[in-house]
């Protein structure tokens, strides 16, 4: 079990337990991973990222790495550059949704994804026994990288239908959740013709407007401002700009299960045949949606890392979480919320009906989600009472207890805060209430023993 990486990265409160001895140490086991430069490296809007940035270019200078700072980018922008413009590697600065306290470090491989679970232990392995790399002779160099920006929005573009987006003038409304997709976001709409209403635009490491994680409960003025300007659509990033969540032109909130069924819809009728990966606390939908186009779905743990590098291995097409994480095989294996700003532009413009209209074709989805603060003491207490009671259930990652086809409840701690997360899907909104309130009794019940 990796000790310091969780489900994104490695992520603390700054300066507390992510302290900047930890961080300088932590670098060094990540160059001596990569072994050799050039490094990216580009961070979030974070009050601390510009400082924990020096820590990092110097410690990996001093083990004789070069390094290149593109600034302050999305997650996915940063992720994309490293890939297309040749690096060794990266390292994104972010905390991604975490409350501004936090700040973390992400590194990504020569591939543009987010390095494995188990190059995670092997660069802890080098952590705990501070196997680093030797001075060499000559120190490395830290330099600008001004071209980051400009190839991730040329990236994106290039998988779209431009010229028909262009034609329809779009209205758009973003909210940038004072976050990294600030300096991308809206240069991109603008590339496609689209006139733009922003919300929250000011990039602010306090996160000020509605926190930097986009939820139902947090979005209203989103969708107030979708219906006032009558948009064609909202969208809303996270702080590091890779997830989204949508919001139709009726000013309805999208789960992120909904806005990937509508987005996979659109990928397969051009590209049936293909594989489709998602983790086991999605909708199943996904399943009925895919068999219609002759394609898969592979299930996997929670997590990112575990959906972008189940993607390189099968070469699918498609993955997705049900937080509004989204990722397109043809552009990048990671989530990447400009380009599903793109994918939702590029279906209206073939498409002859609004998006609430599309989202009323898809078959009827009744998921929910929860969390309660707990200890990593409470959270396997939960998981193995929870087991007792359902012994058939699936402990692969946290537990998944199935009460039958449609009905399921999947619990699990999470890997970047101390807290546990609920998720369930039923038949019937009725049902999904009944099944939620259930397991929040539950759950709360053997906290409290």
């Amino acid at each position: 079990m990796a000790k310091f990486f969780g489900t994104n990265g490695i992520r603390g409160v700054f300066p507390e337990d992510f302290n900047l001895e930890f961080i300088h140490d932590m670098t060094l086991s990540i160059g001596t991973y990569f072994e050799k430069g050039p490094i990216l490296i580009g961070y979030d809007g974070r009050e601390s990222s510009p400082l924990i940035c020096k820590i990092i270019t110097s410690a990996l200078n001093s083990i004789g790495i070069d390094c290149k700072i593109a600034g302050l980018l999305p997650t996915p922008c940063l992720e994309y550059a490293v890939k297309s413009l040749g690096y060794s590697g990266g390292i994104m600065i972010t905390a991604s949704h975490n409350p501004p306290q936090y700040n973390g470090i992400k590194p990504a491989g020569k591939d543009g994804v987010e390095i494995s679970r188990e190059d995670e232990l092997v660069i802890e392995d080098i952590y705990l026994k501070k196997s680093w790399l030797s001075s060499t002779e000559k120190w490395g160099t830290t330099e600008e990288e001004t071209r980051s920006i400009e190839t991730y929005l040329n990236g994106i573009k290039s998988h779209i239908d431009s010229k028909l987006i262009e034609s329809n003038h779009f209205k758009v409304v973003l909210d940038l959740g004072n976050g990294a997709q600030a300096v991308t976001a809206p240069d991109f709409c603008k590339l496609v013709n689209c006139e733009t209403i922003l919300v929250n635009e000011t990039i602010d490491g306090t996160f000020p407007g509605r926190g930097s994680e986009p939820t139902p409960q947090n979005l209203s003025v989103l969708s107030k401002t979708v219906i006032e300007n009558q948009a064609n659509f909202g969208i809303a990033f996270d702080g590091d700009g890779d997830r989204s969540i949508f919001c139709d032109n009726l000013g309805n909130i999208l789960t992120g299960d909904r806005s990937a069924l509508i987005l996979i819809q659109h990928i397969l009728n051009k590209n049936p045949n293909s594989l489709v990966v998602t983790c086991l606390n999605s909708g199943k939908n996904t399943e009925v949606l895919t068999e219609k186009y002759n394609s898969q779905v592979i299930r996997t743990k929670v997590g990112s890392v575990e959906v972008s590098r189940k993607m390189l291995l099968t070469n699918a097409l498609i993955g997705f979480e049900e937080n509004g994480g989204f990722m397109f095989g043809k552009h990048n294996q990671v989530r990447d919320g400009c380009m599903s700003l793109a994918l939702m532009l590029d279906l209206l413009a073939i498409s002859n009906d609004s998006l609430s209209d599309e989202i009323s074709k898809l078959p009827p989805s009744f998921t929910t989600k929860d969390k309660i603060k707990c200890s990593s003491q409470d959270a396997k207490k939960i998981i193995l009472s929870l087991n007792e009671e359902f012994p058939q259930s699936d402990t692969s990652d946290g537990i998944k207890i199935t009460i039958d086809s449609k009905n399921w409840v999947m619990i699990r701690p999470s890997g970047t805060e101390p807290i546990i997360r609920i998720y369930a899907e039923s038949e019937s909104q009725e049902q999904l209430e009944a099944l939620m309130i259930k397991f929040l009794q539950k759950v709360n019940s053997i906290i409290s023993r």
